[in-house]
Formats: C-alpha cells, structure tokens, sequence
C-alpha cells in the first residue's frame, strides 16, 4: 500500500504540472563541504566569491570558482569567525554597496532561541568581523527581513515588534523609520520596487485574523507605511490554520520579475490543502489571484530565485515544516516540475532550503547539508542586459577603475526567502576574462551610485583590478543577477 500511495501520488503531481525540460538539471558541486557545517544563508561578494554561514556556529566559508569561473569545480576555504558570543541561525543580512557585509539578530543563537539584538559586519578587504550595536531600544531582533534600499541605506527590522531602523553604514549609527506598521514585522518579508518603495505581505502576528490580507507599502523618502485597499492582496498568503493559538504565520518568498510583477506564494498548514499563490503588479498596484501549488504543497519558509529567463524557481514542500520537497519553476502562467535529480529534495523541507543567484546565472542552493547548482538553459531578454556606455581601455592591476553604463542593478533583488533570510544580487559583479588562456577574474566591486532596481538612467561601480590578473587583452563584462553583458575588449597591464 505503501508503494501505491506513493506511485498515485507521483502520478498525480505529474498531472498538475507541465513536462519537466531536458535542459534544466541540478549539479552536486565537486568539492563538497563537511555536511557536518549545514551551511546556510550564502551571499554574492563582490570579488565573485560567495559566503556561507555554518548554523548555530561562529564560522563562514568562502566559494571561490575556478580559474574557468566554474562554480561547480570551486573550492571552499574558511575565513574568520563572527565575534565571539555571536553564533545566530535565522538573520538579517544583506551586501552593502561598498562591499562589506552585515548580518543582524538571530531567531538562535549558539542554537538557543533567544532572538539575539548582536550584529557584526564582515569586510572583506580586511577579512575580517566587527561587532555593531543595535538600534536604541532594541532588546530583539531576531529572525528580521532587511533590504538595501535605493540610495544604499541599509533597514532593519526588529523581529517582534513593529520598529524598524536605518543604518548609516560610514557612520554606524541606527536611525528610527517605518511610522504607522500595521502589525508587527514577524514571519514577513520585503521586496524592494521598482519605484524605490518596499513591499510586505502582512502575517498578522499578534493580531489574528483567519482570512487576513492586508499588504503594505513602504515609503522611504516619508518614512512611513501605508496599507493597500481593503481587497488586500486578494488571496490569503500567511498561514492562519487551524487558529490564533497554533496556526503558524509563515508565508512563502516574494520574488519581482523583469516585467513589473511580483509572484507571491503561501504557507498553508490545513491537511491535504495546497498552497496559493498571489501576483502584484507593480505597474497597477493591484493583484490578482494565481495558481495553486500542485497537491499538498506549498513554502512554510523557503526560498525562490529569479532566473535570467525571468521565470522564478521556488522550493516547495507539503504542509508545515515537512520533507518532500519539489522544485518548481513559474514562467507567468503555470509551474514546471523541475525537480529531476536533485536527491536531496525528498529528505528536506522547504524551510530547509537557501538560493542565491550566481554570476554565471546558475542558481547556488544549499540545504543545511550537500550544496548544489541548478542549470536552467533559459536564456534572458536582449533588454536586460547591463550595457557598458564607458570604461577604460587600459588597466593597471592593483588600480581602481569606473565603469559606466545601464541596468547594472538589474531588475529584482534576485532571491527571496522571507525573515529568516535574505540573498540579494541587485548589484554590479566586474567579470574579466583573459583573451588567450581563457582564465576569469572577478574586479572587486564597491560604492555603486546606486541600489536602485530598474533604474532608467546611467549608473557607475568602481572596480579593483586584482593584481593576480594576466596581462594582455581581457574581456570585461558587467553582470547583475546572473545576466551578463555584452563584452568590451580592455588591455590589463
């Protein structure tokens, strides 16, 4: 019986999807780290390399391609440890324009649920950690969503209640902002607009409502929330089952696409019941109901990323916190099982599970054990491409550069997870590759002119050429997101 429910239930979940594509596949990288670490919550330096954190401890771990710019075939090293008494599991984090990185709070630390309010920032000309104070007041953060907003100001949230506060990273000082919350912030997640404004689905927290739908929008030059119409974001995306005291408020990713619209999805904890969907037009300001997951399935926690295509691919799992996960890509009309060979789906829970877009457009996904790189074959619009309007001909290794040019922030933030995580690319990567050996190197990138996604005039980066790259004629590609742009011909000297 056992085989049977299991060969129905295969049957079943073919039927409610389209035909899995030969193209798109899952590679186990080659040098796997110790499983032992559970490495979660990676993020893009960007040298090129990506970071990764061990849960519940101290350490991180740096992938650092190959000489052909293989993920794959990377290596791992690792690199120093967060300051001592700060172990989270569950924080904010983002990359901020001048490099360095932040990460805030923790839902765990040392693998104890304390909310922690510690913090530290990483610099990685240093390599290494420095401790950073929390916001006035702020006894919590915990397991907080972050965002880099327009102009490069890092916000924060605090877990538990409805505050949340601006970093001035030169500075290192906290500012207050975000009048008017409607709840508090915990379980939500924000995805940054087009129009510099930030979007979050309500949980409703603290303040249960079994078919709640308010959204909100916030406004970073008033500082302030504002809640949609009364229609909300027209399909409940939090779960609310079976009631206030043990329903468990988690909701799905928000991922933007290049055409103006954000896909939604849900957590749903009722028996047997799939998880919906939601898509916000930022264009309208208004939503409209999308499909259903297939079968039981739906994302209590986890994460979705955007591919070059400009489909998004979104881990998905049954119920609550159960394993079976599946891998399903969303083109604008219908999903695509693209599970396929990835043989650690079935033993892992969505929330398990972290991605992050990498240069060479391959999406990086880590499942507190073995890491992978899923390959999608789509390839992006012409339109999307970062377009190099200046640079110079002539380098200098160990010399800082300016490049010029459009859509070199792209068109989304890249992946989303929610408040637990966050991996955003929506920056300039300087990529360079040697003319004769074929050999790539990554230009440090740091203080872009702007944070901005789908930004319609010119934008810059500075980029440090390192002083391990060959000499001769190199082509320099602008990437962002995964999508690179057309080569320009420099000389390294």
């Amino acid at each position: 019986m056992i085989v049977t429910r299991r060969l129905i239930g295969a049957l079943l979940f073919s039927l409610a999807v389209t035909t899995f594509a030969r193209s798109q596949t899952w590679i186990p990288l080659v040098n796997q780290p110790n499983a032992s670490l559970a490495l979660s919550n990676p993020l893009l330096l960007t040298d090129g390399t990506v970071i990764a954190h061990e849960g519940c401890g101290r350490t991180w771990w740096r992938l650092i391609p190959d000489a052909s710019g293989s993920y794959v075939n990377g290596t791992w090293r690792q690199i120093a440890s967060l300051p001592p008494g700060y172990a989270p599991l569950y924080f904010g984090s983002a990359v901020l324009p001048d490099g360095r990185v932040i990460v805030e709070g923790g839902e765990y630390n040392y693998c104890t649920p304390v909310w922690t309010n510690l913090g530290a920032i990483f610099d990685p000309k240093t390599g290494h950690w420095t401790s950073v104070a929390p916001p006035a007041g702020w006894t919590n953060i915990g397991d907080a969503q972050s965002v880099i907003l327009p102009d490069g100001t890092y916000m924060q949230a605090n877990c538990c209640t409805r505050q949340q506060a601006l970093l001035n990273a030169k500075s290192m000082t906290w500012t207050k902002t975000g009048k008017n919350k409607f709840d508090i912030n915990d379980e939500e997640g924000w995805t940054l607009l087009p129009d510099g404004t930030v979007l979050t689905v309500d949980a409703y927290v603290s303040q249960y409502k079994a078919n709640g739908k308010n959204y909100e929008i916030y406004h970073p030059a008033r500082g302030n929330w504002t809640s949609g119409p009364p229609s909300g974001s027209v399909v409940q995306l939090w779960d609310s089952y079976p009631g206030a005291s043990k329903a468990s408020y988690e909701l799905g990713p928000a991922v933007l696409r290049p055409d103006g619209t954000v896909f939604a999805s849900d957590a749903n904890g009722a028996p047997g019941m799939p998880g919906h969907t939601s898509i916000y037009d930022t264009r309208t300001r208004t939503w409209r109901p999308g499909p259903n997951f297939p079968r039981d399935l739906d994302v209590a926690d986890g994460p979705a990323a955007l591919l070059p295509s400009g489909n998004v691919l979104v881990q998905t799992s049954p119920g609550i916190f159960k394993p079976g996960s599946r891998f399903l890509e969303w083109d604008g009309s219908s999903f695509t099982d693209v599970t396929a060979n990835n043989t650690d789906a079935p033993v892992v829970s969505s929330y398990d599970g972290n991605m992050l877009i990498l240069p060479t457009g391959e999406i990086l996904w880590t499942g507190f054990g073995n890491v992978w790189v899923f390959e999608h074959g789509g390839k992006p619009n012409p339109a999307w491409l970062p377009q190099i309007t200046s640079v110079p001909t002539n380098v200098t290794r160990h010399h800082t550069y300016q490049v010029y040019g459009f859509n070199f922030n792209g068109f989304s933030q890249g992946a989303a997870y929610g408040d637990d995580v966050q991996g955003a690319t929506n920056y300039p990567l300087v990529r360079l590759t040697n003319r004769v050996t074929g050999n790539v190197y990554y230009a440090r990138t740091h203080d872009h002119s702007t944070m901005a996604i789908a930004y319609k005039t010119q934008a810059f980066t500075n980029f440090d050429v390192p002083g391990g790259t060959e000499t001769g004629l190199t082509n320099l590609q602008v990437i962002c997101n995964g999508i690179a742009s057309t080569p320009v011909t420099i000389n390294v000297r």
